[in-house]
């Protein structure tokens, strides 16, 4: 069971979904699936945010820890997303863009 209620796990997915569908994309490849050409975050718990990525055509689900390990506090969802993105944008040699 996730330690966020559902309206809190809706919410940050629609604004990932909505206004970071690039930070997402670049997670899920740094992190997970190198070849996704395409990431919608899907969902959150206490351990990783769950993206649904798409790999050659077909979507697969992929799972990204937190960098600092269990979360439980709303606030704390943010910061591992950023962190997660910036830590990322490193590993693929990118340029964070300003949010």
């Amino acid at each position: 069971m996730s330690t966020f209620a559902p309206e809190v796990v809706t919410a940050v997915c629609a604004h990932m979904n909505d206004d970071h569908t690039e930070d997402s994309l670049r997670i899920v490849k740094a992190f997970a699936r190198p070849e996704a050409t395409a990431a919608v975050m899907s969902g959150l718990d206490e351990t990783a945010g769950v993206w649904t990525a798409t790999v050659d055509g077909a979507t697969e689900e992929v799972r990204v820890a937190w960098p600092s390990g269990p979360i439980s506090e709303r606030a704390e969802i943010r910061r591992e997303v950023v962190v997660l993105y910036e830590s990322a944008c490193a590993k693929l040699g990118l340029e964070p863009s300003a949010h």
